[in-house]
């Protein structure tokens, strides 16, 4: 089988660090062969030090390409649409930046486009890849938790808020520590309990820490008055099982440390699952009317989850197989957000709209 080729459509730090690395990583599966951006300049900078042999500032240029088979889409929030269905409908499979989409409206779009292609959607949610997830998703599996009735999704910083991008800029993003972390913990969380169907959510967020010029933060200085998303969100999401989800956001809160991790709560047993660290599993359970707290000492080891949900893509390409993150998935937690944004307007519970 011939090598696939692979196009970027955004240059910028994420298909830098963690794309062009995934794809590097598979050297008799796949390569890169166009690099786009839209500030060209960067784009052909990532050619040069990549060795791509073609750069555009125009997308479309890639999906003209009759030999090209995928492309990864790491633009901002706002350009995640047009070239995802776009890419598509041109017979392309995507691995989509997180989030999906901006909204749940975009997100349903790119889901039909990947339905009426045959073509792969993925979403580029890598903590499910990591060792952690893999080792509490088995043991989760085998029976050891019994049934999931709640979880507590925590991706909380102290004083985080980016300091270069347009993650403070609504417009652009869609929003702040929800739609950009908060995605990730609620994936993580959803993925351990087996993706059951949220219904409805309530919600509350607020912008007032983001917006204080006293306040010191700890990822780079940025324009207070340009800050237009909120720094911290919390959510009650209800699930069809009658389980239930609080999930817990911020760019910025007055906590002790900065906190990422999801703690389940099972009938036989709970446990805390962090995205990474020493001891990244706990797990709390009873037997013979004693109570024990376990630590795992087989947690599998991943180098770089980002690199593994990129191997991914490329090997479900290849094997002809389902996507490993679906564009429903993706979906799933832009409608949660919907929500939680609507109720946190509105005071009220809100429904959740899954429908495609």
């Amino acid at each position: 089988m011939r090598k696939l080729k692979v196009g970027l459509i955004g240059t910028g730090g994420i298909a830098r660090g963690c794309h062009i690395p995934g794809y590097q990583s598979l050297p008799d599966e796949c390569e890169i062969v166009w690099a786009c951006d839209t500030n060209l300049d960067l784009a052909q900078d990532v050619a040069k030090t990549h060795d791509i042999p073609k750069v555009t500032a125009d997308y479309r240029d890639l999906l003209a390409d009759p030999t090209l088979d995928a492309v990864s889409v790491t633009t901002p929030n706002k350009h995640h649409l047009k070239p995802t269905v776009d890419a598509l409908n041109a017979g392309k499979h995507v691995l989509c930046e997180k989030p999906l989409a901006m909204d749940g409206d975009e997100a349903r779009a790119m889901c039909r486009a990947a339905r009426a292609s045959g073509k792969i959607l993925q979403v580029a949610l890598q903590m499910r890849f990591g060792g952690p997830a893999r080792f509490a998703r088995d043991y989760i599996d085998a029976g050891h938790m019994g049934e999931v009735l709640y979880a507590r999704a925590q991706a909380l910083r102290r004083r985080g808020v980016p300091g270069w991008g347009v993650f403070i800029d609504k417009e652009q993003q869609g929003g702040g520590p929800l739609i950009d972390i908060g995605v990730h913990i609620l994936d993580l969380t959803l993925f351990l309990m087996g993706h059951p169907t949220p219904v409805s959510a309530s919600g509350k967020t607020w912008d007032k820490l983001g917006r204080n010029p006293d306040l010191w933060n700890g990822m780079g200085d940025y324009d207070r008055a340009k800050f237009t998303v909120e720094d911290m969100a919390v959510g009650f999401i209800r699930f069809e099982t009658g389980a239930v989800v609080v999930l817990e956001s911020s760019f910025m809160a007055n906590l002790k440390d900065d906190l990422f991790q999801t703690q389940l709560f099972g009938t036989k047993s709970g446990a805390v699952v962090k995205g990474w660290g020493d001891d990244p599993v706990e797990v709390y359970t009873e037997v013979d009317r004693q109570l024990f707290d376990l630590r795992p000492r087989n947690v599998p080891r991943v180098e770089s989850a980002h690199i593994a949900e990129v191997q991914a893509f490329v090997r479900a390409i290849r094997n002809g197989d389902p996507s490993p993150v679906p564009g429903e998935q993706g979906l799933v937690l832009n409608a949660v957000f919907d929500a939680l944004y609507k109720s946190s307007v509105t005071g009220v519970e809100e429904p959740i709209d899954l429908t495609v």
